[in-house]
Order: structure tokens, then sequence, then C-alpha cells
């Protein structure tokens, strides 16, 4: 059965371009719709002090998320159907879109750096949760 919406978790780091370029090489002969999730970068507030200074950071940072994921989107050379920045857990976010929006395969990477994986996607819990097929993209150099 062939694919028609594939859901691509990205995080604001050059890799996610091949991720992209993936879900387009399935996507295209299909014509199947791609959707793009990321989490959103979010300061902890440690007191009511930091609180103010704390609430611009995060509006800067949502704004570069969103610049980003824009500038991934125009670079595709594909539609990108939806574009969804979430906050908290991944997998959740990733669960609760797949059924909104009938979504059968999740595209995510798979990176040694512990950023990169906390902000793409822990497979496992994907893989337990999503309810749809998932693609592990290796990203590692070399």
């Amino acid at each position: 059965m062939p694919y028609s919406h594939l859901l691509v978790a990205v995080a604001p780091t050059p890799e996610s371009r091949v991720l992209i370029n993936k879900a387009v090489s399935i996507a295209r002969p299909l014509d199947a719709k791609v959707s793009l999730i990321t989490l959103a970068t979010d300061p902890e507030l440690y007191n009511q002090f930091a609180a103010p200074m704390l609430e611009n950071l995060r509006d800067l940072m949502h704004e570069e998320t969103r610049d980003f994921l824009s500038a991934l989107a125009k670079e595709a050379d594909y539609p990108i159907d939806n574009v969804t920045i979430a906050s908290g857990e991944l997998n959740h976010h990733i669960k609760d879109f797949c059924q909104q929006h009938h979504v059968d395969l999740v595209i995510c990477g798979n990176h040694n750096h512990s950023l990169f994986s906390r902000a793409t996607c822990s497979a496992k819990s994907i893989v337990g949760s999503s309810g749809v097929d998932v693609l592990l993209v290796s990203l590692e150099k070399g």
C-alpha cells in the first residue's frame, strides 16, 4: 500500500535537509502529502525575576524556529502540507498529528549528538506510540 501522508520530525539543524530530501524522494512518485513537525526550544522559567526576560527569549527562539521551518519548506522543492511547532513530549504530538491528519509514515533522524536526538525524535517512543510506519534515517557523516 503506497503512503499518502508523510510526517517529518525535524530540528533546526542543517541535518534536517537530509530528512526532507528523503521524504520528498518517497512522496513525489506517490503524489503524497508531506508535513513537518519540530519541538520549540523553550527556556526554563527559574524564578519570577527572570520571567519577563525569558518570555522575550522564548518569543525570539519561536520566531527563529518558524523562520527555519519556512526556509526548509521552500528548499524542499515539493509542497509542504502542514508545519507544526510543538512543545513538550514530541511522541505525543506525533501520535495526535498522525491520527488527526491521517499520516501513514513518520520520518525522523538518528544522530549521536544528544541535542539533535532530543529535538528530532526518540525513535523507540515514536515507534511505540505513533501507530504508523516509522522510517529512521541515519544522519551520521562518513
